[in-house]
């Protein structure tokens, strides 16, 4: 039976502001089965061809020590394969790491062995010296955002040509999964060498396709790599990645054949697309969320000392914030069910979700006035929220902002492009803002990084030694079961504190010609392209 509650559409904005709360029935949303792809063609292909995708958003630097954008990853994936990867059930296999890492010494030093046939795309051989001195650079490099993804690494040495060797100060059980993403991934170390950080204008990696040029704001060019290890199972002559930000025309796209594959179909337009003619589709849950962060920091981008507002000093605002918010409503609401509620880091499903991380902050706009009155904070209280000019990060927004305003909010929303908006949010030039993380399949990786102190991605400049004791131990535990009750009392913490609020989890959903193939998109929310081919014309 489908259960029913009481909503507030996003629709009713107009209505909120001036103090008017209708309400409707809302049935709960449907199940939705992941449908993933293969990755692999499924049936007769045809050689050769342009396939072109369009991104919902520009992507960052194409360096894999630096780069902080999901886009990023989606054009990394065909041309810098990773030591690991995940399946399509979210496991961790070997990629250009040929068997998972044998651990020893409990946990304080940890192996693994490599391809014996890949080559880098500009001809120099793929070994353990090029792990040893990429993760080293991952490690040392001063605007890396792997370092804190890696841990507590004292060594990485070349035990021989095709064996790496790792040693750590402290266990460390997040390791192998950091390498399923952009840590595992390797560049060139003659490339890095002659190029320096300007490596990411044409990076040089182990892939079924290699970098050729790219138009900011406009397109990113690969083509078919001859020195690939699987070259026979490439099919492509080329991809071509279209930077397209808005997701209609996205959509329109995909239905007019003007490009093969579209990332980032909005709720909008995926029931749509699933009833027209000539286009699949593809969905899986997120391991990932979207958030608003909050800046406690009382310096500004620059550094000088600032007069923090009451939101950064007082956490009784920020939890009359988060408990202002009915998070199940406005998911409901404004993604047409597709997007599920989100409380925490950690996903619900997963090996490490607990009652703790499954737990939506109770909405209760009442108590969030007394909050408010409480700390002394005017009413209404403003907030400057930063916020992805995309549609459905606005349409989310501005419901939030109708519905805060009924809490004694008053949110200004600035809407801004998502690498303007990353940039401000590297540098702490916000007072509020909402965005996104992708996932990582190890919950290290999407808590540590946002929640410990001096952490690459602690946008929000919270420091707690019980929160970083706590991360720290859930990273050194081996029992999942141990280190899922660590990660519920971290969490718990986290919704005391409130420095990140946590909104919803959105479903990767992507869209593709039918003459299309080989095509996947698995929990990280990456699309795979390596091995896309066009169908064979007797197939289509």
């Amino acid at each position: 039976m489908l259960r029913r509650r009481t909503v507030v559409t996003a629709g009713t904005a107009a209505l909120l502001a001036a103090g008017c709360v209708p309400r409707q029935e809302l049935e709960a949303p449907p199940d939705r089965p992941n449908v993933v792809g293969t990755g692999e063609p499924t049936s007769g292909v045809r050689e050769g061809g342009d396939l072109v995708m369009a991104l919902s958003s520009e992507p960052d630097r194409l360096d894999p020590t630096t780069s902080s954008s999901l886009y990023t990853r989606y054009v990394m994936q065909p041309m810098c394969e990773k030591l690991y990867d995940i399946d399509s059930d979210g496991e961790i296999v070997p990629m250009l790491a040929t068997e998972l890492p044998t651990i020893e010494e409990g946990g304080l030093t940890l192996t693994f062995p490599l391809r014996t046939d890949a080559v880098f795309s500009d001809g120099e051989p793929f070994n353990a010296a090029a792990v040893a001195a990429m993760l080293t650079r991952h490690l040392t490099h001063e605007a890396s955002s792997r370092k804190s993804e890696l841990g507590p690494v004292d060594t990485v040495e070349a035990v021989d040509e095709h064996t790496v060797k790792v040693t750590f100060s402290a266990p460390f059980s997040p390791f192998t999964a950091a390498l399923a993403d952009r840590a595992g991934m390797i560049l060139s170390p003659k490339a890095v060498e002659e190029m320096g950080d300007d490596v990411g204008n044409h990076p040089v990696g182990v892939g079924a396709f290699r970098f050729v040029g790219r138009v900011p704001q406009t397109s990113i060019e690969l083509e078919r790599d001859p020195l690939y290890y699987d070259a026979d199972n490439v099919h492509l002559d080329r991809i071509i990645y279209r930077i397209m930000t808005d997701a209609n025309i996205r959509a329109a796209n995909v239905q007019s054949g003007d490009v093969h594959v579209a990332d980032s179909i909005s709720p909008q337009d995926i029931e749509v697309l699933e009833a027209a003619r000539g286009v699949t589709t593809l969905q899986v849950g997120s391991l990932g969320y979207q958030a608003l962060t909050i800046n406690l920091r009382d310096t500004d981008p620059d550094g000088n000392p600032t007069d923090p507002p009451l939101i950064a000093t007082d956490p009784r605002v920020r939890q009359a914030l988060s408990i202002a918010l009915d998070r199940e409503a406005l998911t409901n609401t404004v993604f047409n069910g597709w997007y599920t509620p989100a409380g925490s880091p950690i996903a619900p499903g997963t090996p490490f979700s607990t009652p703790e991380s499954d737990h939506l902050p109770a909405y209760d706009p009442d108590a969030a006035r007394t909050l408010l009155a409480e700390a002394g904070a005017p009413i209404p209280y403003p907030l400057q929220v930063k916020v992805s000019n995309s549609q459905d990060a606005l349409r989310y927004a501005q419901a939030m902002q109708a519905q805060l305003s009924q809490a004694g909010f008053a949110l200004a929303l600035l809407p801004t492009e998502y690498t303007a908006i990353l940039d401000a949010q590297d540098r702490g030039d916000f007072e509020a803002v909402q965005l996104g993380w992708s996932g990582r399949v190890d919950p290290h990786g999407n808590a540590y990084n946002f929640w410990t102190t001096d952490a690459s991605n602690n946008y929000s400049g919270y420091s707690s030694p019980e929160m970083d004791d706590l991360l720290a131990r859930g990273a050194e535990q081996t029992s999942i079961d141990d280190r899922a009750a660590t990660y519920g009392e971290a969490v718990t913490l986290m919704q005391e504190v409130n420095a990140v609020i946590y909104l919803y989890r959105q479903r990767s959903l992507t869209a593709l010609s039918s003459d299309v193939t080989g095509v996947a998109t698995f929990a990280d929310g990456v699309v795979r392209l390596s091995h896309a081919a066009f169908l064979d014309e007797k197939e289509t």
